[in-house]
């Protein structure tokens, strides 16, 4: 078991409070607005919700504060982001609340209000976890009750505080770290962890383990520390073996116990129908594994600790995990790239009732079924589903339905540990600077992407089929992409596979959905068809518009694949 070495005694002075100084700003309460709802507007260049106050209506003029940090943060040198901001258009975005100032997502209409739809939208919907805390029987685990809910429901804290509960990060340096580029941002994310470290004086872990009972050591090891003992240095040694830990025992410890928890012959993890280099929950994970939450929550705590520690995860991870760990909105859209068939058939029936079609008459109701072990199961979707028939007015409720099962509850107790573990290590204000793409991208790391590798085995197809890599379009596509920094190459990958993994044995191994090889293909199409580039990661392929210059190739493709993190697409 870890032992942890006594303090010696350090004196410890906290850190100085800042004095806040605030801006006063009064606005007209717009057209349409109702006491009591929200509205979003711009405020020294940050976009703020405010809820109109109960006594006032549309045309008086009310007045809030800002801190002036918030709205003096500096300005995004991010070529990625002033391309969002250039081409941005309506959808959910992640605000400030003037009342407290928490973040929270909102969606825009087309006139650049707060949209107050509530009922479900196939293109407009978002839905983000919720994850409540609860005190648990064991005062170091604590429990949680988990749900996907509407993405204007979930608020998220602005400020950290270490152990001792000094306030180390605010709203504003959040908001400041947002704006930042990738690398900008993994450095203020590890200087911050590295804030958060309970100091080695106060305490630090020796994690003793036996290398051929790597796995049950370290669950044994790891579920018996504290929430506070986790964010102390910890340094291992492999029982039985010479070796002083300077950081190449831990690096070894953090890929040895990851490779063993992804593998799928353990029954947690299973790699994705849709994308064999990713790996998604097993729904039927406790068949397999005896104590199988105790491993998910085993794994949110090393996944979290690696982040916290500077080290990798050997193991990536379908998409809506990621936006699950960050609070992110998932949309109906994402249900593609987790069962692709199951998508198209809603679709279908969408179709279906656009044009008129009695749904009642398909005899649907509210279940979906699910083979477990062989054996096929129904689920219901809803409480009392298997008597509750799909007709079109009923429709959306279903499709909402659907996508919450597939989405999460079908794994809820699975994600709700691994979630739990996770958020034992990392606070999650912290993980508001990044989107999905640079999650992964910390968590995994850069890949080598082996360029000449790439070209080999790239497949040309529509307009490109006959000249292949001689088209002029398919010369300039290679001489930007070979342009692209580490992070950007990364980021092509991840927009046109659904990962920024490489298979170990190179680009020719790349697989569809299918579990077929499925190259990388550059798919040419006219511009009056396709704007954009854009990707159907089910196949590894990028529909390339044949633009008349290098220049416009290059900025449509960076905008795609920079837009795609955002979860918005580009019209």
């Amino acid at each position: 078991p870890p032992a942890a070495d006594a303090p010696m005694g350090r004196g410890y002075t906290p850190p100085p409070k800042k004095e806040e100084k605030f801006q006063l700003f009064e606005v007209e309460v717009p057209k349409g607005v109702q006491p009591g709802s929200p509205f979003a507007l711009l405020a020294g260049g940050v976009r703020v919700l405010v809820t109109c106050p109960p006594n006032a209506r549309p045309g008086q003029r009310i007045r809030f504060k800002l801190p002036l940090e918030l709205i003096q943060k500096p300005k995004d040198s991010s070529e990625q982001a002033e391309l969002k901001l250039k081409y941005d258009k309506d959808g959910w975005m992640r605000t400030v609340r003037a009342t407290d100032l928490k973040f929270q997502w909102v969606r825009m209409d087309d006139n650049g209000d707060v949209d107050t739809n509530k009922r479900f939208h196939m293109e407009k919907s978002a839905y983000v976890r919720k994850l409540e805390f609860r005190p648990g029987v064991d005062q170091r685990i604590r429990t949680g009750i988990l749900s996907l809910v509407p993405a204007t429901e979930v608020v998220v804290e602005s400020k950290i505080k270490n152990s001792r509960g000094d306030e180390i990060v605010t709203y504003s340096d959040l908001a400041g770290a947002q704006v930042k580029n990738f690398d900008d941002k993994a450095t203020w994310f590890q200087d911050t962890c590295a804030k958060l470290c309970v100091d080695w004086n106060e305490g630090h872990m020796r994690m003793n383990v036996r290398r051929q009972y790597l796995l049950g050591d370290s669950v044994d090891a790891v579920m018996s520390l504290s929430r506070k003992d986790l964010r102390k240095l910890w340094r291992f040694e492999f029982i039985g073996e010479m070796g002083i830990d300077a950081g190449g025992l831990a690096r070894e410890w953090f890929e040895l116990v990851c490779k063993e928890i992804f593998d799928p012959d353990m029954g947690l993890w299973m790699s994705s129908t849709t994308n064999q280099m990713s790996m998604t929950i097993n729904p039927a994970s406790e068949f397999c594994c005896e104590d199988h939450l105790v491993y998910y929550r085993f794994l949110g705590r090393v996944i979290g600790k690696a982040m916290f520690d500077r080290q990798l995860v050997s193991g990536h991870m379908v998409k809506h995990i990621y936006k699950h760990l960050l609070g992110w909105p998932i949309q109906f859209k994402d249900l593609e790239s987790v069962d692709e068939d199951y998508y198209r058939n809603l679709k279908q029936l969408q179709q279906l009732a656009e044009s008129g079609e009695d749904l009642s008459m398909l005899c649907l109701d509210f279940t979906t079924s699910t083979e477990i072990m062989g054996v096929k199961q129904e689920i219901e979707l809803v409480k009392g589903g298997k008597d509750i028939d799909v007709d079109n007015d009923n429709f959306p409720e279903y499709v909402e339905a659907c996508l919450k099962y597939k989405l999460m509850d079908c794994v809820k107790p699975q994600l709700n540990e691994l979630l739990l573990g996770f958020f034992d290590v990392i606070p999650e204000p912290l993980l508001t600077i990044f989107d999905f793409q640079e999650l992964e991208l910390l968590m995994c790391g850069l890949p080598e992407i082996d360029m000449e590798d790439w070209k080999l085995h790239t497949e040309y197809s529509g307009e490109y089929d006959d000249t292949g890599p001689d088209h002029p379009t398919c010369e300039w596509f290679w001489e930007v992409v070979d342009s692209f920094d580490h992070e950007m190459k990364a980021r092509l990958l991840q927009f046109v596979t659904g990962t920024s993994g490489v298979p170990s044995r190179g680009f020719g191994v790349l697989q569809g959905n299918d579990g077929n090889i499925r190259k990388f293909t550059i798919h040419g199409v006219p511009v009056d068809v396709c704007l954009y580039p854009r990707a159907h990661t089910c196949f590894n392929r990028i529909d390339l518009p044949m633009f008349k210059s290098k220049e416009e190739l290059e900025e449509k493709l960076k905008l795609a694949v920079t837009m795609s993190s955002t979860g918005f697409d580009i019209e």
